[in-house]
C-alpha cells in the first residue's frame, strides 16, 4: 500500500492524462510542472519531463519543448519514437489546406498526378493511367469515389476514344509517358544508366513533366549522384508544388548531402501533404533526435525554429514556384540540369497538341540579356506558367490577341500549332496548321457529338441512349461484340467523367447544339397529346392497377423514355387488325419499374385518363398516336337524382355478384386488382365516373371487344345500365 503522497501524486497524473485526452494541454503542463517541481533535487522522472515537452509542443509553446527535449537528449534519455508529437506539431504549424494544381489539367491522372497513358474509365465513370491501376494495392475500388468496381481486379481495357484522341493531339506527351514506362521496367531491373537515357529522352520531348524529373531524381540517387538527384527533385517540386513524392525525394537527397535542416524542412512538409506518411515521419524524427543531441549546433533559438515560416504563409511559400518572379533562377536551373546532358532546355508554349514547341536557349544571364532577347523571356515566361495552370488545349487567336486569351479562358477549338522564334528576336507567330476536328469525339452509333459519355468494360464510348438502345436488342458492345451481360445486369451506367470535361470545355458551341437537340427531342416525347406512346397489348381502365410485362427492346425504348421525360405516362390500346390498335384506350402512370439482369422489366402502372385516337402513328419500333381526352357528360338536378338512384342499385347489385364467387376466383382478384372501391358521394367529381365502375369492368370475364364500348361512353347513365345487362346475364348462367 502506497504512502499519501505516492496516492496524490497518482491521482495527479491521472487528472493530467484525462487534461491530455480532453486536449487541455495547458493544464496538463502546469500539473506535469509541478509533479517535476516536487521531486527530490537531482532525481529526474524523464518519462514525465517528457510527457510535459509533448503538451508544451502541442499547446504551440514550441521554444519551451526543445529545452526540454535537449535536455532529456543530452542524458541520453529521448529516443526516436519519442519525437514522435513533436513533429506532429511542427508539421501542425505547417499545415493548411494546400489546393491540388494538376499540371496537365484535365489529362490529368487522379492517382499519379502525371500526363494520362493508356487511359482505363473504369464503371464509375472516372479515368485513370492502366498502370496506375494495375499497381493499386485495392484494385477493385476506385480512388476518387471509392466505390468498389465489379469485374475489374484482373482486366483493364484502354478506352479507345480517348486514347486515340490523346495519341493524335498530344502524340510528344504520350511517347515521353511511353518511355517513362521503359525505363520504370529498366529500374525494376537495375539497369539504371538504361533507365536514365530512357529518362532523358523523355525530358527532350515533354520539358515540364513533373514525373520525369521525380522518377529521374530517383535513378540519380541509385547512382549516387546527389547533387543532380536534388536538381531534379527541386525542379518537381517547382512543377508540382502540392506533390508528395517530389518533397520527399527532395528531402531524401538533402540528407545525403549533408543539409539537415533543410532536408528535415522538405520531410515536414511532406508530413503536411499527408500527415500518415511513415517515412517522412521517421526520417523527421531521425533528423530531430540529431539535432537535438549534444554536438550540434544551438544557437540562442533552435535553428527549426528560426528555419519554419509562419503557418500563415506556408502556401505562399510554396506557391512562388509558379511566380514569374521565380522564373529566371528556376530556367537557370532547368538549364544547367539539361546541360548536364547535353541538351538544350525546350519549354512548350503550351502543353497542347505534339510539336508545338517553342525553343528557348537560356544560355545567357538576365542582366546580359538584350532588350529584344527579354522579350523572348517574358514570353517564355507566359508559356512556362500556363502548363503548371493546366492550360492544356488552346484557341484559334490572332497573334495580337493570343497572350492574353490564353490566360484568361479556355478555348472552344482546339489546334495544332508549329510555333517559332524569328531569328531577329521579334515577337513570335503563330500558324495553324491542323484544327481538332468536334469528330474526333462523335459518337459511332449516332454520328453525333458524344452527349453524356459511357464507356464499356470494353473501352467503347457511346452516348448513353445509343447504348441503351443497342443493349435493348443485343447485349454485347455495338463495336467488338464483347459481351455485355453483367455490365447490363449492373443497370448502373456511369457517364465517363474526363470526356464530358472535353467536351464541355473545349467544344462549348458543339455541346451547346448538342444539347439543344436533345432537349427538342425530350420535349417532343413529353408531349401527352402528340405523338403519345402507345402500348398496343391489353384493356385498361382508370384508377385500375395494370401490372406489365417488359420483355420486347421497341417497348423497352417506350418505358425508358417515359421515366426520362419525367411525364412516367403512356397510352394503352387493345389491338386492331386494321388499323393496328384500337380508337380507344386508356393513359397509365408508372409507379414503379423493377428491372432484372437481362434487360426485362416488371411495370406497375395503373390507369388515369380515358382518349380517343385521332391520328395513328409509328416512333422508333413503338406505336404512337395524336389523342384527346374524353369525359363523362355532367347532368343537372332531377336527372342527378335518377342517377343516383340507378348507380346506387347497381352497385348493390355488383356487390352481391362479387362476394358470391368462389374463395378461390375472389382471392385471385383480389391479390390482383385490389378490394371493391367504395361508393362515391359525388358521382360527377371524377371526369371518368366512379372508380367501382371500372374495378368492376377489369373484373367481369368480358372479351376485350365487348370491354371497349365501355371506354367511350361518356354517359354515366348508359355505362351503369351495360354494367347493369351484363351482371343480369352473368346471374342467369350461374342459375343455368
Amino acid at each position: 500500500m502506497g504512502t499519501p503522497e505516492g496516492g496524490s501524486a497518482s491521482l495527479m497524473l491521472e487528472f493530467a492524462a484525462q487534461a491530455v485526452q480532453a486536449k487541455n494541454f495547458q493544464l496538463a503542463c502546469e500539473i506535469y510542472e509541478r509533479q517535476l517541481q516536487g521531486q527530490q533535487s537531482g532525481v529526474v522522472d524523464w518519462g514525465l519531463l517528457l510527457r510535459r515537452a509533448d503538451c508544451l509542443a502541442c499547446s504551440g509553446r514550441l521554444h519551451d519543448a526543445f529545452e526540454l527535449y535537449q535536455e532529456a537528449a543530452a542524458h541520453k534519455k529521448l529516443c526516436v519514437d519519442q519525437l514522435d508529437t513533436l513533429v506532429s506539431c511542427l508539421a501542425d504549424q505547417l499545415r493548411e489546406s494546400l489546393p491540388l494544381c494538376p499540371q496537365w489539367g484535365i489529362l490529368t491522372c487522379k492517382e499519379c498526378q502525371g500526363f494520362l497513358y493508356e487511359p482505363v474509365t473504369l464503371p464509375c465513370g472516372h479515368t485513370f493511367c492502366k498502370k496506375c491501376l494495375e499497381n493499386q494495392r485495392s484494385r477493385s475500388r476506385c480512388k476518387m469515389c471509392r466505390v468498389t468496381q465489379e469485374g475489374t481486379e484482373h482486366h483493364y481495357r484502354v478506352n479507345v476514344l480517348l486514347s486515340n484522341f490523346i495519341a493524335k493531339w498530344f502524340s510528344c506527351e504520350v511517347q515521353a509517358a511511353k518511355l517513362r514506362h521503359e525505363g520504370n521496367v529498366l529500374l525494376g531491373d537495375s539497369k539504371l544508366q538504361d533507365a536514365l537515357d530512357k529518362y532523358n529522352e523523355a525530358i527532350s520531348l515533354v520539358s515540364l513533366d513533373h514525373l520525369l524529373y521525380s522518377n529521374r531524381s530517383m535513378i540519380h540517387f541509385g547512382l549516387k549522384s546527389y547533387e543532380l538527384a536534388l536538381n531534379d527533385a527541386e525542379i518537381t517540386c517547382k512543377l508540382q508544388p502540392y506533390w508528395l513524392k517530389g518533397h520527399l525525394r527532395k528531402a531524401q537527397a538533402l540528407v545525403h548531402l549533408g543539409k539537415t535542416e533543410d532536408a528535415l524542412k522538405e520531410f515536414l512538409y511532406c508530413l503536411v501533404l499527408d500527415s500518415g506518411n511513415k517515412t517522412a515521419k521517421s526520417e523527421a524524427q531521425k533528423l530531430l533526435l540529431n539535432m537535438l543531441s549534444p554536438g550540434h549546433s544551438q544557437g540562442e533559438l533552435p535553428d527549426i525554429l528560426q528555419m519554419m515560416p509562419h503557418p500563415s504563409r506556408i502556401k505562399g511559400s510554396l506557391m512562388n514556384s509558379l511566380n514569374t518572379s521565380d522564373y529566371s533562377s528556376n530556367t537557370q536551373r532547368l538549364y544547367r540540369v539539361n546541360t548536364e546532358y547535353k541538351k538544350p532546355l525546350t519549354v512548350p508554349e503550351d502543353v497542347g497538341p505534339p510539336g508545338c514547341k517553342t525553343s528557348w536557349k537560356l544560355m545567357q544571364t538576365p542582366e546580359n540579356k538584350s532588350d529584344v532577347e527579354n522579350k523572348k523571356i517574358s514570353s517564355a515566361e507566359t508559356s512556362i506558367k500556363l502548363p503548371l495552370m493546366g492550360n492544356t488545349l488552346k484557341r484559334k487567336l490572332s497573334s495580337e490577341d493570343a497572350c492574353e486569351a490564353r490566360i484568361t479562358e479556355g478555348p472552344s477549338k482546339l489546334l495544332k500549332r508549329d510555333v517559332r522564334v524569328p531569328a531577329n528576336g521579334g515577337d513570335h507567330h503563330s500558324s495553324v496548321s491542323t484544327y481538332v476536328d468536334p469528330s474526333d469525339l462523335d459518337c459511332s452509333l449516332c454520328i453525333r457529338l458524344l452527349y453524356e459519355p459511357v464507356t464499356t468494360p470494353c473501352g467503347h464510348t457511346y452516348c448513353l441512349k445509343c447504348l441503351e438502345r443497342c443493349l435493348d436488342h443485343n447485349p454485347k458492345c455495338p463495336l467488338c461484340k464483347e459481351d455485355l451481360c453483367e455490365y447490363l445486369a449492373m443497370r448502373k451506367f456511369c457517364k465517363t467523367d474526363l470526356m464530358e470535361d472535353l467536351i464541355a470545355k473545349y467544344f462549348p458551341e458543339e455541346l451547346k447544339e448538342r444539347k439543344m437537340v436533345y432537349e427538342e427531342e425530350i420535349a417532343e416525347l413529353s408531349n401527352l397529346n402528340t405523338n403519345v406512346p402507345i402500348f398496343v397489348c391489353t384493356m385498361a381502365y382508370p384508377t385500375v392497377p395494370c401490372p406489365l410485362h417488359i420483355f420486347e427492346p421497341c417497348y423497352r425504348l417506350m418505358i425508358r423514355r417515359c421515366m426520362e421525360t419525367g411525364t412516367k405516362q403512356f397510352g394503352m390500346c387493345i389491338g386492331d387488325s386494321v388499323k393496328g390498335f384500337a380508337d380507344y384506350g386508356c393513359m397509365l402512370e408508372i409507379r414503379n419499374v423493377e428491372f432484372f439482369s437481362d434487360g426485362r422489366s416488371v411495370v406497375d402502372s395503373i390507369g388515369k385518363r380515358r382518349f380517343k385516337v385521332i391520328r395513328h402513328s409509328q416512333r422508333d419500333g413503338y406505336n404512337t398516336a395524336d389523342i384527346e381526352y374524353i369525359e363523362d357528360e355532367k347532368v343537372q338536378e332531377e336527372h342527378y337524382a335518377e342517377l343516383l338512384a340507378l348507380h346506387d342499385s347497381v352497385y348493390d347489385q355488383a356487390y352481391i355478384w362479387f362476394t358470391t364467387l368462389k374463395p378461390a376466383l375472389k382471392t385471385r382478384i383480389l391479390s390482383h386488382f385490389g378490394s371493391m372501391p367504395a361508393k362515391e358521394i359525388d358521382l360527377q367529381v371524377n371526369p371518368n365516373g366512379p372508380a367501382w365502375c371500372w374495378w368492376i369492368l377489369a373484373v367481369l370475364p368480358l372479351e376485350s371487344r365487348a370491354q371497349l364500348p365501355f371506354l367511350a361512353m361518356t354517359s354515366l347513365k348508359d355505362r351503369l345500365t351495360s354494367i347493369r345487362r351484363v351482371l343480369l346475364f352473368m346471374r342467369r348462367s350461374r342459375t343455368r
